[in-house]
């Protein structure tokens, strides 16, 4: 059999693409793409390329960006460039800073972020991860450093490599689904389709996170066309299989959004191992996703059936983080951030998480029992009630209990003085990188890293054998 064309995996050599672009600058770079910033030759618009080496990250952020382009709160897709012997490179709106640099600028001030923005912050996000939701589409990796900030203060969700299209039929779509047909990126066997752009999202009128008419009637034909190119998808995926061209399901990570500069420091606080990309190709999810100090506790506890829940748990780690400056639970390890969730939560038992006890490993981990756990009211010092209260609807331990976004967006906080500030008064940093030069500053403050191992620097633990197996035990 005739060896396929390598990869090109320089967008400088991309002749369709610098014909349209002046290629700039490097911004970003991850393990599974590189984040370029260009100007559109066209009306020097500058603009974000993101080349994504990973087959599965780029259908998923192509096909989640497609359905959420009428959001004001999510990044926009200008248009992407695919070819089947090629990377995917989108066209992105550049946004130069993020929620991580308003967080850590604030640590400058006296006062931190006032009320009134960390009302009009919030309620950004909200409508952004509500109309993910409403689209049944889980980001998975929610953290300050993938919500992107314009110049004018509008907050917008980005990085959506690790996302997944929920299906109520009781599949993913992810592991079915295809771009639409009439915008094939390439996955007809052996022949190389065109070049394809999707139409410039500002040029679409916007109808806002609440307008969801049209979404629905999209979605419902979107669905319609996912289940006639299942074959399709499956006969290419056995092909990839023959010929070894499929790199694509090494990892189910896509770093390199403009918040990935340079080498990443948050690569340790990631799970990287995963069987063919960690997602079951019949539709399973995987526990490897998202950053570790956002990740729910579902997650570290290895569960694959989980839901829209999970960005909720992120959700009240971000507000949390924008009311005291820090990180809720830092962890080092996947052990430590465990232990650090049940010292201020308390144990996890069917008490407060009825069949928790049916989680992967939940019977392979335990920790000694905390009579006095510290409590997110200690965690959040100076903080009104009802701030707390809005932490503690979603950060629990029973997914069902999380507070949903609707519910958020209607809670009296944000209709109460001092009312959230109009986002033309929203302090945005000058640049995601502006610190002191002293200052360890950008992605240290995030810095997960630790040991290569889950178990040191915790404290003794005990291993003891079961009947299924073993079990460890930290005290």
């Amino acid at each position: 059999m005739e060896q396929p064309l390598p990869k090109s995996w320089s967008i400088h050599t991309r002749p369709e693409i610098i014909a349209k672009y002046q290629i700039l600058e490097r911004v970003g770079s991850g393990a599974y793409s590189d984040v370029y910033r260009a100007r559109r030759l066209s009306d020097d618009l500058i603009v974000a390329l993101k080349e994504v080496h990973d087959y599965q990250s780029a259908f998923r952020e192509i096909e989640a960006l497609q359905m959420l382009r009428n959001c004001p709160n999510v990044v926009v897709l200008h248009e992407y460039f695919w070819r089947e012997d090629e990377d995917a490179v989108l066209v992105l709106e550049f946004l130069r800073t993020d929620l991580s640099a308003v967080i850590r600028d604030a640590k400058k001030k006296e006062g931190g972020v006032r009320v009134g923005e960390v009302k009009r912050w919030m309620l950004q996000i909200l409508c952004g991860v509500d109309a993910c939701h409403r689209n049944m589409i889980v980001h998975r990796d929610l953290k300050p450093g993938n919500l992107l900030v314009s110049d004018d203060g509008v907050l917008k969700l980005a990085d959506f490599g690790q996302a997944r299209i929920l299906m109520e039929s009781g599949f993913d779509g992810d592991n079915n689904q295809q771009v639409p047909v009439e915008q094939n990126i390439g996955y007809q066997e052996y022949v190389p389709p065109p070049l394809v752009t999707v139409p410039d999202a500002q040029s679409l009128p916007n109808q806002g996170c609440n307008n969801q008419a049209e979404e629905v009637a999209n979605r419902e034909e979107y669905l319609r066309q996912l289940v006639e190119l299942k074959a399709k998808r499956h006969a290419m995926d056995e092909a990839d299989k023959e010929t070894n061209t499929n790199d694509g399901y090494s990892s189910c990570l896509a770093t390199g959004t403009i918040s990935d500069i340079d080498d990443d420091p948050l690569k340790s606080s990631y799970s990287y191992e995963a069987e063919e990309g960690g997602d079951d190709r019949t539709g399973a999810l995987t526990s490897c996703v998202g950053t570790r100090w956002f990740r729910a506790p579902e997650l570290l506890y290895g569960s694959i059936d989980y839901g829209l829940e999970v960005d909720l748990w992120s959700l009240g780690c971000i507000f949390s983080e924008l009311l005291t400056l820090e990180p809720l639970f830092p962890g080092v390890s996947d052990i430590d951030q465990l232990g650090r969730i049940i010292n201020v939560l308390g144990n996890l038992t069917e008490e407060v998480w009825p069949s928790c006890s049916k989680l992967p490993d939940y019977r392979t981990i335990s920790f000694a029992k905390i009579e006095n756990p510290v409590s997110l009211e200690a965690c959040l010092p100076n903080r009104s009630p009802d701030e707390i209260s809005i932490v503690k609807r979603l950060v629990c331990y029973n997914p069902a209990n999380r507070a949903t976004t609707m519910e958020l967006l209607n809670d009296k906080y944000f209709n109460e003085e001092p009312l959230p500030l109009p986002v033309s008064e929203l302090h945005v940093p000058l640049t995601k990188n502006d610190h002191d030069e002293d200052s360890p500053g950008g992605w240290n403050d995030y810095d997960g890293m630790g040991s290569d191992s889950d178990f040191d620097d915790f404290g003794p633990f005990n291993v003891k054998t079961t009947s299924s197996g073993f079990s460890i035990q930290f005290s």
